[in-house]
Order: structure tokens, then C-alpha cells, then sequence
């Protein structure tokens, strides 16, 4: 395969993969080390990925460099950004919270720089991007639906959809930017010997749309896998908020509360799905249950009450 050549005889490290069917391996050889992506299973990918890295290194953005393609095989080589995923960093913590002179609030306060400076970016969205409009909002919520709650009927369901089609809408009322959409800290890698917003490393970035600027910041202060602080997450989200000045502050509350409990009920259907239909018990398990406080919190909006209706009366019965 051109461009893998090199890489022949090296030394190869299976390393912890993700939801999807994507693998990956360290690569090693000649000192040198590089990121083998095997996504053969969902070689659609590809293209995404590749063409999102080449975008955000070109706005000054640290993605990974795209070392080797191979579009057929649905084979990657990216650059190696090593091993201190912000995940990994808060997780060998203890409190304090230090690690390597950063801490916990060092690292989501990086993390939230970064997108402050992505939405401000004029050409942040690249041309002709897809955008994650209601109706495909409502299509993922929906998983909630297909695996969280089987049992409803096909009228059940379109109160589901009607539901959040009175309220996806207003989510949209912020403006609109780039979503990596998979924004959190095991996809953000510490790269000190940059400065700025290059030491923090973009990873998982293929699902990527146009859409409200409140979409990444829910990703990464209501994570899925993660409690953040509730005083951190509030002064966070103030440091966006002053860096955008003119921003309606109700309508980003609206958009927020809308737009985590959609991301809520997606991210429940997943986990749902990767318990029953591919034995992944881990993710309910351990998850769920932070997802669904998170998710109950969201619906506490005035803006969701016929969505809150639905799913307690359908889902999330005390």
C-alpha cells in the first residue's frame, strides 16, 4: 500500500478503542512512532475524518496529521499525539486535582478556550458541511425509542417525534459553528510541548456538522462518562458566555437545556444498543444512570415539558 511502506516492519501495539468499530495500533519503528485507524468496518469514515484534520490544521487547530490513506482497505496512519488524553490525566488525579502542574480546571478551561476560539473563528465551518438540522436531531433521539423503550406504539411514537418537533427548532436560535460532536475529554489529548490551544489534541472528529454553538460545550461539561463539578461547570460556561458578548444569554440557556436533553436521549439509546445488540454491558452499566440525572436535570426546562411528559411517562417512572 503507498505510504504504509515505510511502516512494514514496525513493531505494532493494539491500543483501547472506542464505541464504534474503529481499532487502532501504535506503530512503532526507526524511533519514530505513528497511529494506525482500522476503520475497514466503517470505512465511510475515512473521507470525514481525513477532510475535518486537514480543515482544523489549517485554522491553526491541532488535529492529527494525515501520515497515509487508504480509502479501500478503510485504513488510516495519523500522527502520534502519545498517550495523556485529558481523560487519562483527570483519572490518575487524586484531590487536588494536579497533574503535571495542570489540574482539572486547567484542562476543561483549555477545552472550553479551544471552541471559544473554533465559534470564533470566521471560517470555522468548512463549505458545503452537512448540518445537524432538527430532523436529524430527531432521528438520533429516536434511538431512545428503537432501544430504551421497544415496547411503544407506533401512535406512542409519533408523540415522541411531535414532541421534540415543537422544540428542536429553538435550539438553533444561537448561532451556528462547527460540532466535532463527539467533544469530551477522552477525545482531547495534552500536547504541552505546544502553546495555547495547539496543546490540546482533536481525536474523533469524522461525525462532524454545522450546528449550534451549544452542542460541543454540553459534550464536553454534561459528559457521558464524567461528573464535572456543577461550580466548574457554571464558571466555564460563563467564560464562554463573556467571550461572546452579543450572544442572548435565554436563548443559549434554551438551546443548552433542549440540546443536552436531545444529547441525553441519543447517547441512552447507544448505550442501550451496545448492551443488547452487541453485548457491551460496561456502557449501561456504568453510564446510564449519571445520563438519566443528567437527563431528567435538562428536562426540568419549561421548553421541554411536552418532551418530560413522554419520557416519564414512558421511560424514566420513579
Amino acid at each position: 500500500m503507498p505510504g504504509f511502506a515505510h511502516w512494514k516492519t514496525a513493531a505494532c501495539e493494539p491500543l483501547t478503542g472506542d464505541a464504534s468499530a474503529r481499532k487502532y495500533f501504535r506503530l512503532r519503528g526507526d524511533r519514530q512512532s505513528a497511529i494506525l485507524m482500522d476503520a475497514s468496518q466503517v470505512p465511510d469514515s475515512i473521507a470525514p475524518f481525513v477532510r475535518i484534520a486537514r480543515h482544523l490544521r489549517q485554522l491553526g487547530f491541532s488535529a492529527p496529521e494525515i501520515l497515509a490513506q487508504d480509502k479501500t482497505s478503510g485504513l488510516l496512519l495519523l500522527e502520534d499525539f502519545g498517550d495523556e488524553t485529558f481523560a487519562r490525566l483527570l483519572d490518575k488525579a487524586s484531590i487536588p486535582p494536579h497533574v503535571s502542574g495542570h489540574n482539572a480546571e486547567a484542562l476543561f478551561t483549555l477545552a472550553t478556550d479551544v471552541l471559544i476560539a473554533l465559534h470564533r473563528h470566521p471560517q470555522a465551518v468548512p463549505e458545503n458541511l452537512r448540518v445537524y438540522h432538527p430532523e436529524k436531531m430527531l432521528e438520533d433521539a429516536e434511538l431512545f425509542v428503537t432501544w430504551r423503550t421497544p415496547q411503544v406504539t407506533a401512535l406512542e411514537r409519533d408523540d415522541f417525534r411531535a414532541a421534540w418537533r415543537a422544540v428542536l427548532p429553538v435550539a438553533h436560535q444561537v448561532p451556528a459553528s462547527l460540532l466535532l460532536r463527539d467533544y469530551h475529554v477522552a477525545n482531547l489529548m495534552l500536547l504541552p510541548a505546544r502553546a495555547g490551544i495547539r496543546s490540546a489534541g482533536l481525536l474523533d472528529f469524522q461525525d462532524a456538522y454545522a450546528g449550534p454553538v451549544t452542542y460541543d460545550l454540553i459534550s464536553l461539561l454534561e459528559d457521558a462518562r464524567r461528573d464535572v463539578p456543577e461550580a466548574l461547570r457554571q464558571k466555564l460556561v460563563a467564560r464562554y458566555l463573556a467571550a461572546f458578548p452579543a450572544l442572548d444569554w435565554e436563548l443559549f440557556d434554551t438551546s443548552w437545556a433542549i440540546l443536552a436533553a436531545q444529547r441525553h436521549t441519543r447517547v441512552l439509546g447507544i448505550f442501550e444498543r451496545l448492551a443488547r445488540h452487541e453485548g457491551k454491558l460496561d456502557y449501561r452499566r456504568q453510564h446510564s444512570p449519571r445520563v438519566e440525572r443528567r437527563l431528567r436535570h435538562a428536562l426540568q426546562h419549561p421548553a421541554l415539558a411536552g418532551v418530560k411528559n413522554w419520557i416519564e411517562r414512558h421511560a424514566l417512572t420513579d
